[in-house]
């Protein structure tokens, strides 16, 4: 076969929509190894091959590329999971300051509060969800694929705590009340997080299962313990406010299900 003919190979395959590797030790190999969308070389190939190819197999043996695969999905597939995650905060934290400008109502969140949300919906969870075992097939257009669960599940948090936020604001009364409907408003984005969490997490394993409720656990914990409550400035007033916050997560849930269902189909990777 001579170099042209391998290089023919090449781009016919690529032209078809295949995501072509060429394997090669050889001169002849470099026109090929140049057009694929991985190129392979021996360690023991001639310098311009090594050259030339993005990967080079310094122990000369074929065995080592399903584990150079293997990690290439597993960090691709988990960078996507996370990347959502984080997105997902950055377009409801944006729409949250649009709506609260215009509006003219305080914000409805501390630092603190913040602190807690980002933490228990995204800083703990990212950290294991990025260091997983994940064997997803790699699929191109990444920015793409993050955006379309990312600007809608931001959308729907955002809108499901600011509802909760303005419900509040009608309701309190006091000097005590601005605290009363932040931490209705707490309440609401993080269980609209916490489901955004657990759609990321899925295909479930034990393990994802136990992450999703020890951060749920967690948040309980701070609602529960005084201490905790006085420095993270959480303290739920009454009854029909919390559990009208609890309604409007589980709709936006629904929602969110519905949504990303639809966006799926809509727009496939």
């Amino acid at each position: 076969v001579t170099p042209q003919q391998k290089r023919d190979m090449v781009g016919a395959l690529r032209s078809r929509g295949h995501t072509v590797a060429m394997t090669g030790d050889g001169v002849n190999d470099v026109l090929a190894l140049k057009d694929a969308d991985v190129g392979v070389a021996m360690g023991s190939g001639s310098e311009a091959t090594r050259a030339v190819a993005q990967i080079v197999l310094l122990d000369n043996s074929f065995a080592t590329l399903p584990s150079v695969v293997a990690e290439g999905r597993r960090v691709i597939g988990n960078i996507t999971r996370v990347a959502t995650l984080f997105l997902v905060k950055t377009v409801y934290s944006v729409l949250l300051a649009v709506l609260v400008v215009c509006s003219q109502v305080e914000y409805p969140f501390l630092p603190r509060h913040l602190t807690l949300l980002s933490t228990l919906t995204i800083g703990v969870p990212a950290f294991f969800l990025a260091l997983a075992p994940n064997a997803e097939r790699a699929r191109p257009h990444f920015v793409r694929r993050v955006m379309r669960y990312a600007v809608p599940g931001g959308l729907v948090a955002a809108v499901a705590t600011f509802v909760v936020y303005v419900v509040a604001r009608r309701h309190y009364a006091g000097p005590d009340a601005l605290g009363a409907e932040t931490s209705a408003a707490t309440l609401t984005l993080f269980l609209v997080s916490m489901w955004v969490l657990a759609i990321i997490a899925r295909p479930y394993t034990w393990w994802r299962v136990a992450l999703v409720a020890v951060m749920g656990v967690a948040f309980v914990f701070v609602l529960a313990v005084p201490v905790l409550q006085r420095f993270f400035a959480l303290r739920l007033v009454g009854t029909a406010i919390p559990w009208l916050a609890v309604g409007i997560a589980v709709v936006a849930a629904v929602v969110l299900e519905v949504l990303w269902k639809w966006v799926g189909r809509r727009f496939p990777a």
